[in-house]
């Protein structure tokens, strides 16, 4: 372990038994005590002095770590929804239109969810036109062309509501509005329950008049000074931080339309808000929403519609799109940030998408730039190309909002909805004789019988229709997407002005390099042997990353005793429950590599032959020639990363501000393409060292945004120190828009050239290729494995990935992650910027500690277990020594096993964590005894087929004997498992089960826990019916965010018969998204499995990530009995090397998380917790059940 100590916060769990200590102090109510001592961290944790349902909740779920545990879109609120509109094409205003837009909301009450009291809602609401007939009368004779009305949520307090009040009068009176009145709005308190009463704002509408604008005019100012206010009270706020004014809340401020929403069940709205009832009530149009929230305290601002739209899905690239329109509003001088990740998805999506509406882009245009259809490769575009050279356009302009999203909209003047570009939220839409139109997330919500219908159908995917109000038309795709088209000569403008970087074929010159000279330079930017004999060589010859399986027993890299790159210290984030991951074989069509790079502009500024002057990439990995060839389409300049070496550690940091003041000068001289490359003459000398590319690249990106300046050029990294998948993951995510591994390409030729490989292809062994074929294979390889990357996370485009930071550090010190990767989840502490340069001069020491040139790379051991390398806590050794306790049936034998897991280096995270007891010991036999103890082990989720039929029914029939359960995996089940043996001779041998041994009369081979995957393979109702728990298979330790996979080479005749397939035919579960995309669906198929087997409990596997705590509320919610926290780190399946590497979580922090999260929603007595991943001693249950597990899985123990 490095000589950094770090925090880590963990949640409570035992009932005040226990002190959780760190660095010598209590902080909470756990049983654990840190082995180190914590650095200084902003400290949030919650104390539990018992788990209590009744008590009243907090206000956010506990910030679990430091220094930064996540946005609040992560940690706190997650969602899912149904929405739908309705509208009148011929104008005519009744109150009919509310009445069944109420009526299709109630009818949408499964889509949403309640609160932990079971009543408060987790939001409705409706938009509709302005009910001007009900509310003339408070407009005190001021016509109302001219006139405005605000739906206000003030805070409680009397004080704060009347300075709330103020903000509001007087930033719209510096927009030129003056203030008609105030109007308290009816509402009934007592519909509400318990939870939302107590969070209830007062609800107010104020009027406000302009002598001179009407329209759109007067729709302008009402949004500037809507912001205003909104700024103004935050600034109140921040100054007065005992005030609430924080909660100062403006729905809607419009001349056309009105929000009444809040944290209510769909049926409930029209009970609590009476002028919804009101038969004057008047509109010709109204959105409704249903809101589905994984968090249950109560926040009615968050209940939707919200200003212009209403959002069902989840946006995946939040965090990239908010860093991209905070550079823009820094460039703009914005007071107001239009984005911020203190809000919603749908709320910045939503104050994007208004802004330019209000820069006078119709709802349509607005939609089509922000969540764009997959345009490439679209037969029905063949004939109308002006529409893909639009989508072209502004693909150079704006990063996609990219994810699951159903969305409708409105500005008053039309009423609309779209999809995205997958298109896998449901959307269905009829239009009627007598002109209404009516568009829902649920068939049947809106009953029109047959006979009136005169046109129905359903989006598909990035399809969109629009109700014209001021023309009465209806617009389908085609037409909207024509006329958009048609509004600009797309086509020739690009023709004119954009230019592509196409891939070019690789040569084999530019991979020379001395060969002598390469495993010296490999060796100083942190290459491995096995990088190069598994990733390199299986890249370059099969065009495929390497795989691996049984996950990953290495150390943490900030507790590994070796240097490890800085990207082993992120771990990529996936998507589960509350948005699907997508399939990139499967669904590649709506998949892309492409970048727009240089200079970005302001959407809001198109259309505009100015902006059509674009540059981009076609992958965003460069060779030589392609690096060439943006160098001269821009203006670029070269920014080298290397720094003398006597500088020594504190030497980084101050290399490091330097090339941020040089990347800032250089944008300033009219730089549009930044390289920052550690690339030197005759390689890399043992006077100069550098700085990590995945620092540099995240350091000058957060400053050019700080600044103001990073929309003005684009960075590319040349670097020796990137060659996998998750590298340049890593890079693209932290701002780069390109890499160039020129290292990493020379290695090909190097391992290309070497005698035994070639050997080896003389020998038929390896592929026939050329050293170019190589290369191009390599880049292939890492383009295939962006995309599985980007598809564990649900996201279609590399552009929309791009700065979009979807990763969490685990060991990263407080300063490096606010100097280079600002709002990245980190609930560790750790690595310093000195630390990190230490690490760097260790391979730089490795390199040129001897005088002659090195000749071969140092093998670590972090893939496979060598003595007296990496350690791995699966080695061979610890194995043998459990081997021997069972064979020998010896505890001693075993506390030899227990005493080598006590002594093996640090690991884990619960390594570094002991129990203390705050009083004396109890008796031995008031301790629960061991036989009911037991009864909560599990096996983990091994499929037969990863497992022989003889190791698979053997744990069964083992752990049935004492009492636990044991998982099928996904896969189905022999019904032969199900009954009882009877037929056993006194030698152990069954003719129902004769492979076996050993086996007594009374035995039974079933597993108690049946698990369903996303593939269905062998999933029966006789399968469902044999179980004691179902259990849904959303993600799994190995390789979250991917599908289960058993090679064609494992399915026999047997396992053929039992998963209905056949033999050798190799069967892949998708993702789980064909049928589990949305926390609603998932709620589905509880109900559904409930239905099967009523007797049976229904478990939900999850693997540990930030913000499985909110995802598991979700869950709870959706009535599952029981979840599972997976670690990231285990796992029988087979995946490539960098999913199983860096993807997921120790479950330490997700079980913590998801145990306070549970806790603080008082939703914790509903559901039982498992911890399950390279559990191996007592004390690692101990650990588990004390941070709030109650079973506990064994797999690879």
């Amino acid at each position: 372990m490095r000589s950094s100590q770090f925090a880590l916060l963990i949640a409570a769990a035992a009932p005040g038994s226990f002190g959780y200590v760190l660095n010598s102090r209590p902080l909470t109510s756990t049983g654990v005590r840190s082995a180190v001592q914590a650095a200084p961290a902003r400290v949030a944790v919650s104390p539990l002095a018992r788990i209590d349902d009744e008590r009243p909740p907090s206000s956010e779920p506990g910030a679990i770590g430091a220094p930064y545990p996540g946005d609040p879109g992560l940690v706190s609120e997650k969602d899912g929804c149904g929405v739908g509109f309705l509208a009148n094409l011929h104008g005519e205003r009744t109150h009919e239109i509310t009445q069944r837009a109420l009526r299709a909301l109630g009818c949408m009450e499964h889509r949403g969810a309640c609160g932990g009291d079971k009543v408060s809602g987790d939001g409705a609401g409706i938009m509709t036109a302005v009910p001007w007939e009900l509310l003339t009368d408070h407009l005190d004779g001021k016509p109302v062309e001219h006139a405005g009305v605000g739906m206000i949520f003030l805070p409680q307090e009397e004080e704060d509501i009347e300075v709330s009040k103020r903000i509001m009068v007087e930033s719209a009176a510096k927009h030129g509005l003056e203030l008609i009145g105030w109007r308290k709005v009816p509402t009934d308190m007592d519909s509400l329950g318990l939870m939302a009463r107590a969070a209830m704002p007062d609800i107010e509408q104020a009027f406000f008049y302009h002598p001179e604008l009407t329209g759109d005019a007067l729709e302008e100012k009402l949004y500037f000074a809507r912001r205003s206010a909104q700024a103004d009270a935050h600034q109140w706020a921040v100054k007065h931080p005992s005030s609430s004014v924080e909660n100062f809340y403006i729905c809607s401020l419009s001349s056309r339309s009105i929000v009444y929403k809040g944290m209510v069940q769909s049926s409930v709205l029209p009970l609590f808000y009476k002028d919804l009832v009101n038969e004057e009530y008047l509109t010709n149009w109204a959105i409704y929403h249903r809101r589905f929230s994984t968090n249950t305290v109560p926040k009615w601002p968050l209940a939707q519609p919200m200003r212009l739209l209403g959002h069902n899905g989840e946006i995946n690239t939040v965090i990239g799109n908010i860093n991209w329109q905070r550079a823009l509003d820094v460039q703009r001088n914005r007071r107001a940030p239009l984005c911020s990740i203190t809000r919603s998805d749908s709320s910045n999506l939503d104050g994007v998408f208004e802004w330019l509406v209000r820069s006078n882009h119709s709802c349509a245009h607005s939609l089509s730039a922000l969540v764009p259809e997959a345009y490439k490769g679209q037969p029905d575009y063949d004939s109308r190309p002006e529409i893909a050279d639009m989508y072209e356009y502004y693909a150079g302009l704006q990063e996609p909002w990219d994810g699951p999203a159903l969305i409708v909209f409105s500005d008053g003047k039309q009423v609309g909805a779209g999809l995205d570009r997958n298109g896998l939220r449901p959307a269905r839409y009829l239009l009627t004789k007598s002109g209404m139109v009516a568009m829902m997330s649920e068939t049947g919500v809106v009953d029109v019988p047959d006979s009136e219908i005169v046109a129905k159908g359903r989006l598909g995917p990035g399809h969109m229709i629009i109700a014209d109000l001021e023309k009465g038309e209806f617009l389908d795709n085609d037409h909207i997407k024509e006329k958009l088209a048609l509004a600009a000569p797309y086509g020739e403008w690009m023709g004119k002005h954009a230019k592509t970087v196409s891939k070019m074929a690789f040569s084999a010159d530019e991979a020379a390099a001395d060969a002598e000279g390469i495993p010296q330079q490999l060796t100083v930017f942190g290459w491995s042997s096995e990088d190069l004999d598994m990733q390199i060589a299986d890249m370059a010859n099969l065009a495929k990353e390497t795989l691996f399986s049984m996950g990953d027993d290495t150390p943490l890299a900030i507790l590994s005793e070796k240097p490890r790159p800085l990207y082993d210290y992120f771990k990529q984030r996936f998507a589960q429950v509350t948005n699907p991951a997508i399939d990139p074989l499967r669904e590649g069509i709506v998949m892309g590599l492409g970048m727009p790079i240089g200079t970005r502009r302001d959407l809001s500024l198109a259309p505009s032959e100015e902006l059509a002057k674009q540059l981009r990439i076609e992958s965003p990995i460069l060779n030589k020639a392609e690096l060439e060839a943006l160098q001269t389409s821009a203006k670029t300049v070269t920014l080298s990363t290397l720094y003398p070496i006597a500088w020594g550690p504190d030497g980084l940091e101050k290399a490091l501000n330097e090339l941020r003041a040089k990347a800032a000068a250089a944008v300033d001289d009219g730089a549009e393409l930044l390289v920052l490359s550690d690339e030197c003459e005759g390689g890399l000398n043992a006077d100069t060292t550098y700085i990590p590319p995945l620092l540099a690249t995240g350091a000058v990106h957060h400053f050019l945004i700080e600044q103001g300046k990073r929309l003005k050029a684009s960075i590319i990294v040349s670097t020796a120190q990137a060659w996998s998948t998750h590298h340049v993951a890593c890079l693209v995510g932290y701002g780069a828009s390109a890499v160039h591994p020129y290292l990493a390409f020379q290695a090909v030729r190097y391992w290309y050239e070497l005698p035994r490989v070639s050997s080896m292809r003389k020998n038929g062994k390896l592929a026939q290729i050329s050293v170019e074929e190589a290369l191009a294979n390599y880049r292939a390889a890492l383009e295939a494995g962006l995309l599985k990357i980007l598809s564990k996370m649900g996201i279609s485009l590399l552009a929309s990935y791009h700065g979009a930071q979807i990763f969490e550090a685990i060991g990263i010190g407080e300063k490096m992650l606010n100097t280079a990767f600002i709002g990245t989840p980190s609930r560790v502490g750790g690595l310093s910027l000195a630390e990190l340069a230490e690490e760097v001069c260790e391979w730089h020491a490795l390199a040129f500690s001897a005088d002659e040139v090195r000749t071969k790379l140092e093998n670590y051991g972090f893939v496979k277990f060598y003595s007296n390398k990496e350690h791995h806590h699966n080695s061979p050794p610890l194995t043998k020594l459990l081997h021997k306790a069972l064979e020998e049936r010896s505890y001693d034998q075993f506390k030899l096993f227990q005493a080598s897991i006590e002594q093996s280096p640090t690991t884990t995270l619960r390594d570094m964590l002991e129990p203390v007891a705050d009083r004396p010991p109890v008796p031995l036999e008031r301790v629960e005894p061991v036989e009911e103890i037991m009864k909560r082990f599990c096996t983990g989720g091994m499929s037969l087929g990863a497992l022989s039929r003889e190791a698979h029914e053997t744990l069964a029939i083992g752990v049935n004997r004492f009492g636990g359960k044991s998982n099928s995996g996904e896969g189905g089940e022999d019904s032969v498992r199900w009954l009882k043996l009877s037929d056993v001779d006194e030698n152990g041998h069954s003719p129902t089960l004769p492979h076996l041994k050993g086996l007594k009369n009374g035995d039974i081979a079933t597993s108690k826990i049946k698990q369903v995957a996303s593939g269905r393979f062998g999933v029966t109702p006789e399968y469902l019916r044999s179980a004691e728990q179902i259990e849904i298979k959303i993600a799994q330790g190995a390789k979250p965010g991917e599908g289960g996979q058993l090679p064609g080479v494992k399915i026999d005749q047997y396992i053929a018969s039992i998963r209905y397939s056949k033999p050798g035919v190799t069967l892949i579960s998708p993702p789980p998204h064909h049928d589990i995309y949305s926390i609603e669906d998932l709620a589905q198929l509880i109900h559904d499995l409930k239905s099967a087997n009523r007797s049976s409990r229904v478990s939900t596997k999850l693997v540990s990530e930030v913000g499985v705590g909110v995802v598991a509320a979700g869950v709870a919610k959706a009535k599952s009995d029981h979840i599972v926290i997976s670690g990231g780190d285990g796992g029988t399946g087979a995946a490539a090397w960098t999913g199983i590497k860096h993807a997921g979580l120790p479950w330490e922090l997700g079980l913590a998380e998801t145990h306070q999260t549970l806790v603080l929603n008082r939703l914790r007595s509903r559901v039982v917790l498992q911890a399950d991943g390279q559990l191996k001693s007592g004390k690692d249950v101990v650990i588990a059940a004390l941070l709030g597990a109650e079973e506990y899985g064994f797999a690879t123990a």
